[in-house]
C-alpha cells in the first residue's frame, strides 16, 4: 500500500481572535516536499499560522490537514533544568530497556519497549555530533547546557523521531555562529517536507521556495531568498510603471472631461442665443435642444465612467506596490565629536567571570560589533555598561548619555499607550512633539495610541527604540542586544536605515553577521573569557571551519 506523499494542507482556514481580530480569512496553503521558507512582515500572521498547523491554536474555520508525521521546533523553548539529555531526545525509556536486557534482564516487556531501535545510542551519539553536540553526554542534565545548545537539543529530538514533516519558528534565535552553522547543515540534509519561519537571511538561502503571507494571503515564489528578492524587486518595478502610466491616463481623463464640460457649456450658450433671437421655428428649437440634452448626458457619462475607470487602475496599481516606509532618526542631539571620550572599561570582573584586563575605551561616534558564542557573557557586560548589573571588580564608566535596548524588550509599560511610553523618556516634551517624533518611527495617528501590549514583535521593537531614541538626554551611546531576533526582514532594513541616520556610538551584541557588516562597525571586538580585538575576517573564517 502506498502512503500519500508527506503535505501540510489549509483549506478556507479562517481565525479571530477573541476581541474580534480577523487574522485569516478563508486562506488556502498548501507545503508539499521540499524546504519552504514562510516570510512576512511582523504581525502578518506566521506565528499564529504555525500555531494552527501544528494544533496550539484551534481555526475559526476551515480544516487543516497534516500527511504523515509532524515535528515541531518552536520559537521560544522552556526546557526543565532537571531533565536529562536522554528525556529530551525521547530515548530514556528505549535505553532503560536495552541497559536491562544487557544486565541480563531477558523480561518480554524490555524487548517491547526497545523494539528493533537496538541501535538508539549509536543515532543518538550520530545525531548530537551532527549538531556539535557530541561533547554532551546522554547522562547530562539541560542546566548543564547552554540556551543555543538546547535549541539544538530540541532539533535533534526531532531527527531522532525521523518526521515526515518538520516545522521551524525562528530556530536560529539566540544561537551563537557555531550553533548557527551546524542547525544550517541540518536543514541543507532535510529531505522531508519543511517548512521555516525565519528572518535569518543564511538561513532562507537554504530553502528551495519563500511563501510570502501578506494581507492574509501566500504568495509563492520558486528557489532561496535571493531569487525571491530578485523576482519581488522586477514585480516592484512593474507595478510602479503601472502606477505611472494610470495616473497619466487619470490626468488624461481629467482633461477630456473638462473638455467635454467646455464643449457641452458652448453648445448650450449657442442655443440659449438662437433661443433668443428666435432665428428658428419654436418646435425646432425644442427637438435640438431636447437632443443636445440626450447627447450633453451619455457624453457626460461615458467621460465621467472613463474617469472612474482610471480611478479604479490607479487604486489597483498603487496597492501592488508595497510600502517601504522608513524609520527617520536624524536627531542632531545625538551626534558624539570624533575623539571625545564615550566609554571607560577598566580591569573588569563580569558576575559570571568574564574579565576586561587592562583599559579599554571607546571615543567618538565608533560602531562596536560584539561578537562571542552562547554563554560569554556578551549580555551580562552591556547589562553591566548600562548599570543594571555590578561587577565583580574594576569599573565601567560612561561618559555621555546612555540607552540599552535589552533582547527581551521589557522596557516599555503594558498599559500605557505607544505616546504614553515615550512621554514616561521625555517629560519635558509636548504631546504635539511626542507624536510628531513617534511619526518618524512610523507611529502616525491612531497608532500612537496602540496600548503596548497590543503590539506586534515588530511594533514593539519600533516602540522601545523611539522611547529610547528619543528620549531626554538624548542618548550618544547606544546598546543593542541581540536586536534582530523576532524581527522580520522589513523591519530589520528600517532598523538598518534608522541607524545609518544615528549619529552617536554605537556597540550592537549580535550573532547576525551579515546585520552586523551593514552597520559600518568600525571596531570587532570578541568576549571568550576576555575582551579582546578581533576582525570580520577572523569572525568569518571561525564560522566557515566551525
Amino acid at each position: 500500500m502506498t502512503h500519500p506523499p508527506s503535505s501540510i494542507t489549509c483549506a478556507s482556514l479562517s481565525f479571530t481572535w477573541p476581541d474580534g481580530t480577523t487574522v485569516f480569512d478563508g486562506l488556502q496553503v498548501a507545503f508539499g516536499p521540499g524546504r519552504s521558507g514562510l516570510i512576512g512582515l511582523n504581525g502578518s500572521g506566521k506565528s499564529t499560522l504555525m500555531k494552527l498547523i501544528t494544533g496550539r491554536l484551534a481555526p475559526t474555520e476551515g480544516t487543516i490537514r497534516v500527511a504523515g508525521e509532524m515535528g515541531y521546533l518552536p520559537q521560544n523553548i522552556t526546557l526543565d533544568t532537571t531533565l536529562r539529555v536522554e528525556d529530551v531526545l525521547g530515548i530514556a525509556g528505549t535505553r532503560a530497556a536495552l541497559h536491562a536486557i544487557e544486565a541480563g534482564d531477558v523480561r518480554e516487556e524490555h524487548f517491547t519497549v526497545v523494539g528493533d531501535d537496538w541501535a538508539v545510542e549509536e543515532r543518538a551519539t550520530v545525531t548530537l555530533a551532527g549538531l556539535g553536540l557530541d561533547h554532551i553526554g546522554l547522562d547530562r542534565t539541560i542546566g548543564e547546557v547552554s540556551g543555543g545548545e538546547s535549541v539544538l537539543l530540541h532539533l535533534a529530538a526531532l531527527l531522532l523521531r525521523r518526521p515526515d514533516v518538520l516545522v521551524l519558528d525562528e530556530p536560529t534565535n539566540n544561537l551563537d555562529l557555531y550553533a548557527r552553522r551546524r542547525l544550517y547543515a541540518a536543514v541543507e540534509a532535510w529531505s522531508g517536507v519543511m517548512v521555516v519561519v525565519s528572518h535569518d537571511r543564511e538561513l532562507l538561502e537554504r530553502v528551495d521556495q519563500i511563501a510570502d503571507l501578506r494581507a492574509g494571503e501566500v504568495t509563492w515564489y520558486g528557489g532561496n531568498l535571493s531569487a525571491y528578492e530578485e523576482a519581488l524587486a522586477a514585480e516592484q518595478e512593474a507595478a510602479e510603471r503601472l502606477v505611472r502610466v494610470a495616473e497619466s491616463d487619470l490626468r488624461k481623463q481629467k482633461r477630456e472631461l473638462t473638455d467635454a464640460h467646455v464643449k457641452l457649456a458652448r453648445r448650450k450658450r449657442y442655443g440659449q442665443k438662437m433661443n433668443d433671437t428666435k432665428r428658428e421655428p419654436k418646435i425646432v428649437m425644442g427637438q435640438r435642444k431636447r437632443q443636445a440634452q440626450v447627447s450633453a448626458g451619455k457624453h457626460r457619462i461615458m467621460h465621467e465612467g472613463k474617469l472612474t475607470e482610471a480611478r479604479e487602475r490607479l487604486d489597483e496599481a498603487v496597492e501592488a506596490v508595497r510600502d517601504d516606509d522608513e524609520i527617520r532618526v536624524d536627531l542632531p542631539s545625538t551626534a558624539v565629536p570624533p575623539g571625545r571620550s564615550v566609554l571607560t572599561l577598566r580591569e573588569l570582573t563580569l558576575t559570571y567571570g568574564a574579565r576586561v584586563e587592562g583599559e579599554f575605551e571607546l571615543r567618538g561616534p565608533e560602531r562596536i560589533a560584539l561578537v562571542g558564542g552562547n554563554g560569554a557573557g556578551k549580555t551580562t557586560l552591556l547589562r553591566t555598561i548600562a548599570g543594571e548589573l555590578d561587577a565583580l571588580a574594576g569599573e565601567a564608566m560612561a561618559h555621555v548619555p546612555l540607552r540599552f535596548l535589552p533582547q527581551r524588550l521589557d522596557v516599555l509599560d503594558e498599559e500605557l499607550t505607544v505616546a504614553g511610553n515615550v512621554a514616561r523618556f521625555a517629560p519635558e516634551a509636548t504631546d504635539n512633539q511626542v507624536r510628531a517624533r513617534l511619526a518618524r518611527f512610523l507611529f502616525k495617528g491612531s497608532r500612537a495610541d496602540q496600548r503596548a501590549a497590543t503590539l506586534s514583535g515588530g511594533e514593539r521593537f519600533r516602540a522601545t527604540l523611539a522611547a529610547l531614541m528619543l528620549a531626554e538626554p538624548a542618548p550618544q551611546l547606544l546598546m543593542l542586544d541581540e536586536p534582530t531576533n523576532n524581527l522580520d526582514m522589513a523591519s530589520v532594513r528600517r532598523l538598518i536605515t534608522a541607524l545609518e541616520s544615528y549619529e552617536g556610538a554605537l556597540i550592537v551584541a549580535s550573532h547576525d553577521l551579515r546585520f552586523l557588516e551593514s552597520l559600518g562597525v568600525t571596531r570587532w571586538l570578541r568576549l571568550a573569557g576576555e575582551l579582546r580585538d578581533t576582525t570580520v575576517e577572523e569572525v568569518r573564517a571561525e564560522m566557515a571551519g566551525s
